[in-house]
């Protein structure tokens, strides 16, 4: 029986064979859920779905996608923010 320690769900098992042939369990702990969108809450594509610690270790453009708001907010919503800004700074048509 494992120790009290591992026995808890909040660490995953993983089945590993070691050179000498034998299976042996791990215990890793868990991913993190993925990154969201902090306006619409869709999951971002680009970001890796990593503990802190290892994404330390990824490159800088590794961890999450080179725009404005990359890793932050998604595509559309950025796109409609942009539009959004551009509508306001700009006059209607027509207008004197």
């Amino acid at each position: 029986m494992p120790r009290p320690a591992l026995r808890s769900r909040s660490l995953r098992r993983v089945k590993v064979r070691t050179p000498g042939g034998r299976v042996v369990v791990r215990y890793e702990r868990r991913k993190p859920g993925w990154a969201r969108c902090a306006l619409c809450g869709a999951i971002l594509g680009g970001v890796p779905r990593e503990r802190p610690t290892r994404l330390r270790k990824l490159a800088h453009t590794e961890r999450r996608p080179e725009r404005p708001y990359g890793g932050v907010i998604c595509p559309r919503c950025l796109r409609r923010g942009l539009m959004d800004a551009v509508r306001l700074l700009k006059p209607p048509a027509g207008a004197a």
